[in-house]
């Protein structure tokens, strides 16, 4: 086991402080800034009620969307995950032991039961 020393280790997440670093440093004046330039008072209550493109609401905030849909969002969940954990195993296919390939098929089994899943909500609802 080889002792690392603290520089060594902190050197490791310097480009995480300096991205921290950057965050606050660019964010600080926008925050000081719209605290400086905001209006004190509420001088007119009507400016803050809720509008719809400059009209006063009208109807239901709650709407009943078609579960026609379902499947087709349900499906690009999936394929969006698996896409992403595929694009970072894959990437380090060739460096990972073999012992590494079992838990991704198992991730793999999981995300095609979802699909099927999907599938069965979508033949049972008569929705293709």
């Amino acid at each position: 086991m080889e002792i690392k020393l603290v520089g060594e280790i902190a050197g490791n997440y310097s480009t995480v402080v300096l991205m921290f670093g950057f965050a606050i440093v660019a964010m600080a004046p926008a925050l000081i800034l719209s605290r400086m330039i905001s209006p004190r008072k509420k001088s007119n209550p009507v400016k803050f009620l809720p509008m719809e493109c400059g009209q006063v609401p009208s109807g239901e905030g709650r709407t009943h969307f078609m579960m026609q849909y379902y499947p087709y969002i349900l499906m690009f969940v999936v394929f969006d995950v698996m896409a992403i954990f595929m694009y970072a195993w894959g990437s380090t296919l060739l460096e990972l032991p073999k012992s590494a390939t079992l838990p991704m098929l198992a991730f793999f089994a999981i995300m095609f039961g979802a699909m099927a899943f999907a599938l069965y909500q979508s033949g049972r609802r008569r929705i293709w």
